[in-house]
């Protein structure tokens, strides 16, 4: 079922994409315009995860908190953690801005060939790396059936582990696309899409207070106030005053009060267990944070970022999954090497730019290219079974097979 066609100003037509950025076309934005601010925003993420990982979170690295290691920035190191937040906001938004307008396989043609072929490669280098090296920092322990069934990326639905610590957040998105899917069924229309994100804002309490492990594995009651949130800011964005005045604040503000609550309780839960001393993130630092990154969103949807036009930025947004997929893994390999011969600062600093280095490389050699085979292929065989289904119907006209236009700063951490 095709769904309402995008308004003047919203998503740029679906075309086949081409070109220099990894999620693809450079649409996604009122007017055509690039949200070069979103690709800011996701390396900003990246970055603030990779920096949690290597200098607050892993004790394993560096055989001692790394808190301790680098204390005049742990306060600010220890919420990087939140970087993962970020990217579910920055989700809700470009995710609901791809699929408007487009039918459920073309959903899925740009959902799969964005996110498969980095995935598939970081798991590959991950495989290699613990079966055929010394290494042993993050080692899953899997055996191969397993990593085997990581290629899928459904892994989480069978209680399997994930071979990289990050994936876990793929498992999170993956959920957020069906159920975005599932309502696209129905066409997407503003006032269905606010009733949509209501609905699921109540049902997201309702699995947080009952504990019900269907819902809460269906409704994810801790990352849906940010993809509703997200939805909620481009819905601002997309519509302005048309997008029924108060109504998305409202859902934003709703959105914030359970971020804050899920957040207070992620990163509290890591203080609990490791003591205030060793992970210095107290409750209204955290409560700064998720303020910081709300607001932020905000600036974009209000359009307030529209200065930041530098094209290279483009750049930050394509290398930042790639960088996200494999950053704890160049730091399995780099820090426990050198750390006791080289500064940690500087060792730090070596350690990101050999991530960021090969993020981009990896971009250049396996994203890019892998995405616009996939999408061919993909798109291919979607074509040919609308051509079949209008035989059957006995429609003899060509069907055309438009892939939603990717933006590369879609959504994926």
């Amino acid at each position: 079922m095709r769904q309402p066609a995008p308004a003047p100003g919203a998503l740029a037509s679906a075309v086949p994409v081409s070109g220099g950025v990894p999620a693809g076309n450079a649409a996604g934005a009122a007017g055509g315009r690039r949200l070069v601010e979103l690709d800011v925003l996701r390396f900003v993420a990246a970055f603030a995860v990779m920096a949690f990982h290597f200098m607050a979170a892993s004790r394993s690295l560096w055989d001692e908190y790394p808190t301790t290691l680098f204390e005049p920035v742990a306060r600010l190191t220890t919420l990087g953690i939140l970087g993962v937040e970020l990217f579910f906001l920055i989700s809700g938004f470009v995710i609901l801005m791809s699929v408007w307008g487009h039918t459920v396989g073309e959903f899925a043609v740009s959902r799969v060939s964005r996110l498969y072929p980095a995935y598939w490669f970081a798991v590959l280098v991950i495989f290699i790396m613990y079966r055929f090296s010394g290494v042993a920092g993050f080692d899953p322990k899997l055996s191969d059936g397993e990593y085997l069934l990581n290629l899928t990326m459904f892994q989480g639905a069978f209680g399997v582990g994930h071979a990289g610590g990050v994936f876990w957040s793929l498992w999170v998105e993956l959920r957020f696309y069906v159920l975005l899917a599932l309502f696209s069924l129905v066409g997407i229309t503003l006032r269905r899409c606010l009733v949509f994100l209501a609905a699921w804002s109540g049902l997201a309490l309702l699995a947080e207070f009952t504990q019900n492990e269907t819902l809460v594995f269906v409704f994810m009651p801790r990352q849906a106030p940010y993809f509703i949130a997200g939805m909620a800011f481009f819905l601002i964005h997309r519509f302005g005053a048309r997008s029924g005045a108060f109504v998305p604040w409202l859902l934003i503000a709703a959105g914030y009060g359970m971020s804050l609550y899920a957040a207070l309780d992620r990163v509290g839960e890591r203080v609990r267990l490791i003591g205030i001393k060793h992970y210095p993130a107290p409750p209204e630092a955290v409560v700064v944070a998720i303020t910081v990154i709300y607001l932020l969103m905000a600036a974009v949807a209000l359009g307030w970022l529209r200065w930041v036009r530098w094209r290279r930025l483009v750049t930050l947004g394509a290398l930042t999954y790639p960088l996200y997929l494999l950053h704890q893994t160049v730091s399995a390999v780099l820090i426990p090497a050198y750390r006791d011969v080289v500064d940690p600062w500087l060792l730090t600093a070596i350690t990101m730019t050999v991530a960021i280095g090969l993020a981009y490389l990896i971009y250049r050699m396996v994203d890019k290219p892998g995405q616009r085979w996939l999408r061919a292929r993909l798109g291919a065989l979607l074509g040919r079974s609308r051509r079949f289904r209008s035989r059957g119907r006995g429609d003899t006209s060509r069907t055309a097979t438009a892939i939603p236009a990717q933006s590369p700063e879609a959504s994926v951490p």
